[in-house]
């Protein structure tokens, strides 16, 4: 019997019955493990900047899935790319060369200052990669015997043991020790910590291996690096051997108004990481690096599913639709509309709002410390208006809308933020 002819298994008419039955989040918590605070909204469908609910109610998102749809739903280019690469391959093991992989590596590469990439599923991962890249670094070149990395306070750099580890918030680490050793904590932004630190840490035989940094803090409160902090930060690492590593897994693929978040520092990197908009939505994470420091050797890290040719036709789309359409620009007009209009607000609202702060499409609100409401309680007045938000911690609130956002959605969304808050404030 060849495939042509091979039956189509049907679905038992109970379980076509039960997936097409009205949603119910009551059936759904019973099953799904309750590891996120869900608002209570079912979203089913996108077009653009625009979601609809199972109840058809319709909201401007300004959450993209936290800085992930980089084209927005539904947009031509990137279901076009994944509905011919499903159609012709969409995944093979890395023990065979993966045109596509390939072909968006030389991207990035060709739009970066990397010269070598390695594919993943997700931005955890991607630091993962990163980090054991350099302890391998520091065993095989440096001749650390006990690296070390230091990190931020108020960072994030994902879910697994070693990523919560650098992360330098407790609330991420609660109840998940005994922690991967190796990480040091300074405050962001303060370039004395960090010198202090080495010295400290080093004591006269080199133990910090890297300094791994994000170019701004997206959960810890959308706090931009500053340009002097970063120059200094490269001077340091150039004086001393140590490697410095940038997590780009929210503000990379365009989201700051430049491909990369380190273009707003005036530095390069010698390794950093991506993950979230790469794809627009598709999970991939890539951990790129400068060719010195590549000590990766066949069987020292891999992934079943990094870089297949599914998740990077969709990234490739993405990346030509960024250039084709030169969204840059817009991600740069819309940011600096965006955060004019917020900052209006604040100032109508001083004793609820202290600083409006961001670079491009990701911009952070921050709400008075000495006040009760939190960015939670925002965020749901908001979506009572039809606009979707996120939080960045418990005082600030998050604009991380689609890079495609137009002027007029921009001014919808603020209109629909003052709606929220001034229901709030009466």
């Amino acid at each position: 019997m060849s495939l042509e002819t091979l039956p189509i298994p049907s679905i038992p008419a109970e379980s076509a019955s039960a997936m097409s039955a009205p949603f119910d989040a009551a059936d759904f918590d019973a099953s799904v493990m309750s590891t996120y605070g869900r608002f209570p909204i079912a979203l089913e469908r996108g077009e653009g900047c625009r979601v609809w609910d199972t109840e058809g109610r319709e909201y401007l998102d300004f959450v993209a899935g936290i800085a992930t749809c980089t084209l927005g739903h539904a947009h031509p280019a990137l279901s076009e790319a994944v509905t011919q690469q499903i159609q012709k391959l969409h995944h093979v093991s890395n023990l065979y060369y993966i045109p596509e992989q390939g072909a968006l590596a030389k991207w990035i590469i060709e739009h970066s200052c990397a010269e070598r990439v390695f594919f993943c599923n997700s931005g955890a991962e991607a630091n993962e990669g990163a980090i054991k890249l350099v302890r391998k670094y520091a065993h095989t070149v440096l001749d650390i015997e006990k690296p070390v990395i230091l990190t931020a306070h108020a960072s994030f750099h994902g879910r697994t043991l070693a990523t919560i580890t650098a992360t330098g918030q407790p609330k991420y680490q609660k109840n998940f020790d005994p922690l991967v050793p190796g990480f040091h904590y300074v405050p962001y932004n303060d370039i004395k910590a960090i010198e202090n630190a080495v010295t400290d840490i080093d004591e006269g035989n080199q133990r910090v291996a890297a300094i791994l940094m994000e170019p701004l803090q997206g959960e810890g409160g959308v706090r931009p690096g500053e340009l002097e902090y970063f120059l200094r930060l490269r001077k340091i690492c150039d004086d001393t051997g140590i490697l410095l590593m940038l997590d780009e897994v929210q503000v990379g693929m365009g989201r700051t108004g430049k491909y990369w978040g380190y273009e707003n520092l005036g530095i390069e990197p010698d390794i950093f990481t991506s993950a979230k908009g790469l794809a627009g939505g598709i999970p991939i994470g890539a951990m790129m690096c400068k060719k010195f420091c590549d000590v990766f050797q066949p069987g020292d890290h891999a992934s079943t599913f990094g870089g297949n040719p599914f998740a990077c036709a969709a990234a490739i789309a993405v990346a030509q639709t960024l250039e084709r359409e030169n969204i840059l620009h817009n991600v740069q007009e819309r940011g600096e509309q965006l955060r004019v209009r917020l900052r209006a607000i604040a100032t109508k609202y001083p004793h609820l709002f202290t600083e409006v702060r961001g670079w491009g499409l990701i911009n952070g609100m921050e709400l008075n410390a000495d006040i009760e409401l939190t960015s939670v309680q925002v965020v749901k007045a908001a979506m009572e208006q039809g606009l979707l938000l996120v939080p960045a911690g418990p005082k600030v609130i998050r604009f991380v809308p689609p890079l495609i956002v137009s002027a007029e959605e921009v001014e919808q969304a603020a209109q629909g933020l003052e709606n929220a808050i001034a229901t709030l404030a009466s």
